[in-house]
């Protein structure tokens, strides 16, 4: 794995989300109850960015929201919740050191996104 930081972590809002580029990835960094996530920052129903999207625990899931059509993708798996979306987004492995977050783009994604723990 080749983790690189990404971001302070106190740049992304609790609960929230921060956009990030990486290797040529949008990448949308989240924070939610204490956890920090990396998931791709396009919907893979509307193609808009995920990170101007609402963080919200979804049917007991941690997701963050579609602001287009409503749609919400688990943020460890990156599975859509709910319709319109059908199609999974990427998920990637993330991790806080210190006051920094690391995200590392360069796995297979079809693995589940490990979460950080700050």
């Amino acid at each position: 794995m080749s983790f690189e930081r990404v971001c302070a972590l106190k740049d992304i809002p609790e609960p929230g989300s921060l956009r990030v580029e990486l290797d040529d990835v949008d990448i949308a960094v989240v924070r939610f109850e204490g956890e920090v996530y990396a998931i791709e920052d396009l919907c893979s129903h509307a193609e808009v960015p995920l990170s101007e999207g609402d963080v919200e625990e979804f049917h007991g899931a941690p997701t963050i929201e579609c602001w287009l059509h409503g749609s919400c993708f688990d943020l460890r798996t990156g599975e859509p919740t709910n319709l319109p979306a059908t199609e999974p987004v990427s998920v990637y492995p993330a991790r806080v050191e210190g006051e920094d977050v690391y995200v590392d783009v360069a796995i297979d994604d079809s693995l589940p996104a490990m979460r950080a723990a700050h």
